[in-house]
C-alpha cells in the first residue's frame, strides 16, 4: 500500500481502504483485525469474496493475500554442543551466558510457573525493553519476571478464519499467553531456560536442564492455537516484537516453500532484519522429500534437525531368541510386568495393524503385546488405544517411509519403537509360529555410545524450491529426542487421557532444532553486540562441523549427508563465538538479490516497502551475487562457467593472513583470486572472486555436486572459515 501522507495515523489510513471496500452497512472498524506498523505496510481484515476482489483494484493497493494457516513444525543437548564446561575451563564469552539479550519466541505460549522460567540470578530487565505482560485467562501480569520479560497473545486471525472448528471439549485453550499445548514452553526453555538441577522425564534423561543462553531474557508471543497458526496473527506478533526491542526472533513454525512476496514470515522477517533483529526459523518436518525446506528467505537463518548421542534403549526379545533394537522413554519404575514374556498380536480387521481408535478388539488384545505399524494419528495415541483395549504392551513398528527414524515417547503403557529393518524381522517371526511371544527390556538412558550428530529423517531438505541460488537449510542443530520444559497441566505425552504430571518432556522436530540456534545466536549477540544479523549468521555457518563426534562424516541414513540435508553443517557454538572472518550483508543487498531473481517492482515493494528500479540497481551492480556464507552455482542453458564475488570482514585478530583451500565438486574446476587475504586491522574487508568451470557433459537430467571453500589463518589454525559449495546442472 502506498500514499499515507494525508492521514493522521496509520489506522485511519488503513480504515479508509475498508470504507471504500466494505459493501454492507458494517462499521469498517469492526472488520479491521490488525493495523501493522513495523513488520509490513498494511493491515488484516475480514472480507467477503466480492470485497476481496474490490480491494485488489483499489488505488494504492499493491497486493491482497488470503490469510494462511501454518503449523508448529534439554537435559543434555547443551553439553553435546560443548556448552557444559565448568569452573576455570569455561571460555570467557560464556560468563555472559547471553546476558542483556532478549529472545522473542512465536509459538503456542508459555507456562510461566515452570522452573525453567524462574528468574533467580537473572540481571534486571534491559532498559531497551518496551514490551508488556498482557493479561488474559489464567494469566496475570505478575507472572512475568526478569527471565520472562514479556508475554502477548494474538487470536484475531484465528477467530476470523473461515469457521475454525471449536476445540474438543477435553482441550483447555487459554485466551491468554498461557500455553495449553506445551510446544511453546518447550521451545522457549530450549533457547534460554534457567538451569534446573535434577531434571528428568519420570526418571529418564536425568541431569541439569538449561537453555542454550540461560542468561538471556525471553519474550513470548502466542500465535498458535489448537488448529494452527494464522499468518495475520504471526505478522501482528512480529510487528509488535520489532517495537518491543527483541534481539532475536525464534519461529518454530511454517508451511511449505512459497515465493517470498506471498510469504508473511519472510516479509515480517525482512523488516525485523532491517532493524537489526536476527530471525531464526525451523526448516520444516517434510523430509526426506527434496526441495521441501520452508522459511527459505536469505535473511532468515533456516535450521534443520539432527540427532544427539543419547539413547533410551528398550529392546525387544522375541520368543525365538532374537534381540530387536528399540527405544522408549516409558519409565522403568512403572513397568509392573517386569519384562515378562507376552503373546504378540498383530493385524486383523478394521485397520487393526495401525491401532486406530475403534480398530482393536478387547477380546483379542487384552493382556497381550500389540504390534502397531506407525500411523499419522500419533505414536503416543496408538499406545493409548492399545491401553484402553486392555493391551499389556505395544511395539511400534516403523514403515518403509519411517526407515530407522527413532523419535521416542513417554508412553502410557510399556512400549517401544523399532526401525523398519527390525520390523521386517519381527513380522517374519510372527508369521513363522502359531503363538509368537516377546518381552521388552528397558535399559534407561545411555550416552556417548552411538554416532552423532546425524540428519533426522524428517528434517526438510533442499535445494530451495523458490530460490535455488541460496543453499538451504543454513545449519542443522539437535532436534531429535530433546528434553525441555513442559506445562504442569499436561501429561508427558500431551494426551488428554495421560494423568501423569511432569515439568519436562521429550519432543522431536526442526521446532526443537530452531531454538538451539536462537539461543546460540543470543550468546554471540551478547559477546558482539554491534554485529549485524548477517554477521552472526555467518559466524554460525562458517564454523559448523561436517564430521560427527567420532570424526567421521555426518550421516543421512546409510549415506554421508549432502549439503541439501545439512546446509553448512552442524552448529558449533564454541567456534561460532570467535569465527575470525564473517560474510556481512546490508539490508539493501537483499533488494539487489531480489532483482536477480526477476521479482517485479510490486513484488519487491511487498517484501521491502521500497519502490525500486531493478534495471538501475543491477546496472550499478554488474555480476551481483549476494554475500552469502555458502556458495550455490547453477549451470543451465549451455552455460559452462560462472563467477561469484564474496567479501570477508576480519573480526578475529589484526595483522592476519588467510589462505584459501578448495575441495572442488566433481565435474567442476574452481579458481579463487586472490589465493590469500591479508587484514592489517580489525573490521577491514577484502574481496575475492571464484571462477567455476563445468567439466561435465550435457545431460537431460538434473544433477548435483558439492564441495567446500575454506579460508585458513596462516598462524592460528583454529580459524577456519568454511563455505559449502553446491552446484546444480539443469
Amino acid at each position: 500500500m502506498m500514499g499515507s501522507s494525508s492521514f493522521n495515523t496509520r489506522v485511519q489510513w488503513h480504515l479508509s481502504f475498508l470504507e471504500r471496500t466494505v459493501l454492507n452497512e458494517d462499521d469498517p472498524s469492526s472488520r479491521l483485525l490488525y493495523s501493522y506498523h513495523s513488520a509490513i505496510e498494511g493491515f488484516a481484515a475480514r472480507l467477503s469474496d466480492s470485497e476481496f476482489s474490490a480491494l485488489q483494484t483499489t488505488h494504492g493497493v499493491i497486493a491482497v493475500r488470503p490469510d494462511h494457516r501454518l503449523q508448529i513444525h534439554t537435559t543434555y543437548s547443551y553439553k553435546f554442543l560443548g556448552l557444559g564446561l565448568a569452573g576455570n575451563q569455561r571460555p570467557p564469552f560464556q560468563s555472559k551466558l547471553g546476558q542483556g539479550t532478549i529472545i522473542g519466541v512465536l509459538d503456542t505460549g508459555v507456562w510461566p510457573e515452570s522452573p525453567s522460567f524462574a528468574d533467580n540470578g537473572m540481571p534486571p530487565v534491559p532498559k531497551k525493553w518496551r514490551g508488556t505482560c498482557q493479561e488474559g485467562q489464567s494469566f496475570s501480569s505478575s507472572l512475568c519476571n526478569r527471565k520472562l520479560v514479556g508475554a502477548r497473545f494474538y487470536i484475531k486471525g484465528h477467530r476470523a478464519s473461515s469457521s475454525p472448528p471449536p476445540p474438543p471439549a477435553s482441550i483447555m485453550e487459554y485466551i491468554s499467553p498461557r500455553d495449553a499445548h506445551g510446544h511453546g514452553t518447550h521451545t522457549s526453555s530450549t533457547a534460554a531456560g534457567t538451569p534446573v538441577p535434577s531434571a528428568s522425564v519420570l526418571g529418564n534423561g536425568a541431569g541439569e536442564a538449561r537453555g542454550m543462553a540461560p542468561g538471556s531474557h525471553v519474550a513470548v508471543y502466542k500465535v498458535c492455537w489448537f488448529n494452527g497458526c494464522y499468518t495475520s496473527d504471526i505478522l501482528a506478533a512480529i510487528d509488535e516484537a520489532i517495537r518491543d526491542g527483541v534481539d532475536i526472533l525464534s519461529l518454530s513454525l511454517g508451511g511449505f516453500p512459497i515465493p517470498l512476496y506471498v510469504d508473511s514470515i519472510a516479509i515480517g522477517a525482512y523488516r525485523a532484519t532491517e532493524k537489526g533483529i536476527m530471525v531464526i526459523c525451523a526448516g520444516g518436518n517434510n523430509g526426506p522429500i527434496p526441495s521441501s525446506v520452508a522459511n527459505e528467505a536469505p535473511w532468515i537463518t533456516t535450521v534443520g534437525a539432527s540427532s544427539i548421542d543419547r539413547r533410551f534403549p528398550a529392546n525387544v526379545h522375541t520368543g525365538d531368541g532374537q534381540i530387536l533394537n528399540g527405544e522408549s522413554m516409558y519409565p522403568v519404575s512403572q513397568f509392573a510386568n517386569g519384562g515378562r514374556e507376552l503373546e504378540l498380536v498383530y493385524g486383523g480387521e478394521n485397520g487393526a495393524e495401525l491401532c486406530f481408535s475403534g480398530s482393536l478388539s478387547k477380546e483379542r488384545v487384552a493382556g497381550k503385546m500389540v504390534v502397531c505399524d506407525r500411523s499419522p494419528s500419533g505414536r503416543a495415541l496408538q499406545g493409548e488405544v492399545v491401553k484402553e483395549n486392555g493391551g499389556a504392551g505395544m511395539i511400534l513398528a516403523n514403515s518403509e517411509l519411517n526407515q530407522e527414524e527413532n523419535s521416542v515417547d513417554v508412553h502410557v503403557l510399556p512400549a517401544t519403537l523399532i526401525g523398519y529393518a527390525e520390523s521386517i524381522r519381527l513380522k517374519s517371526y510372527i508369521n513363522s509360529t502359531r503363538k509368537p511371544t516377546a518381552r521388552i527390556e528397558f535399559e534407561g538412558t545411555v550416552i556417548g555410545k552411538s554416532r552423532a550428530p546425524a540428519i533426522a529423517l524428517f528434517s526438510s531438505r533442499g535445494p530451495s524450491l523458490t530460490n535455488p541460488s541460496i543453499l538451504k537449510p543454513d545449519i542443522i542443530a539437535p532436534g531429535v529426542n530433546i528434553i525441555a520444559a513442559w506445562p504442569e497441566n499436561l501429561g508427558p505425552t500431551g494426551l488428554v487421557e495421560d494423568a501423569r504430571r511432569v515439568n519436562f518432556t521429550v519432543l522431536s522436530g526442526t521446532s526443537m532444532a530452531c531454538p538451539h540456534v536462537s539461543g546460540i545466536a543470543a550468546l554471540i549477540r551478547a559477546a558482539h553486540p554491534s554485529w549485524s544479523p548477517a554477521a552472526i549468521k555467518s559466524a554460525i555457518m562458517t564454523t559448523s562441523d561436517t564430521l560427527d563426534h567420532w570424526g567421521k562424516p555426518i550421516m543421512d541414513g546409510p549415506k554421508p549427508a549432502s549439503v541439501f540435508a545439512m546446509g553448512s553443517g552442524h552448529v558449533n557454538p564454541m567456534r561460532a563465538i570467535d569465527p575470525g572472518l564473517v560474510y556481512d550483508i546490508k539490508p539493501d543487498d537483499y533488494i539487489a538479490h531480489l532483482c536477480t531473481l526477476g521479482y517485479s517492482r510490486a513484488e519487491i515493494f511487498v517484501v521491502t516497502h521500497r519502490d525500486v528500479n531493478c534495471l538501475n540497481i543491477l546496472s550499478k551492480n554488474r555480476d551481483f551475487s549476494l554475500n552469502y556464507p555458502s556458495l550455490s552455482v547453477i549451470f543451465k542453458h549451455g552455460i559452462r562457467s560462472r563467477v561469484i564475488t564474496r567479501r570477508l570482514t576480519n573480526v578475529g585478530l589484526p595483522n592476519s593472513t588467510y589462505s584459501v583451500q578448495v575441495n572442488a565438486p566433481q565435474g567442476l574446476k574452481v579458481k579463487v583470486m586472490p589465493e590469500s587475504l591479508t587484514f592489517n586491522h580489525l573490521y577491514r574487508s577484502k574481496i575475492y572472486r571464484v571462477w567455476f568451470f563445468s567439466t561435465k557433459g550435457t545431460s537431460k537430467q538434473v544433477s548435483y555436486g558439492q564441495g567446500h571453500l575454506t579460508w585458513v589463518h596462516n598462524q592460528q589454525s583454529h580459524y577456519k572459515v568454511r563455505s559449502p559449495i553446491s552446484v546444480t546442472w539443469v
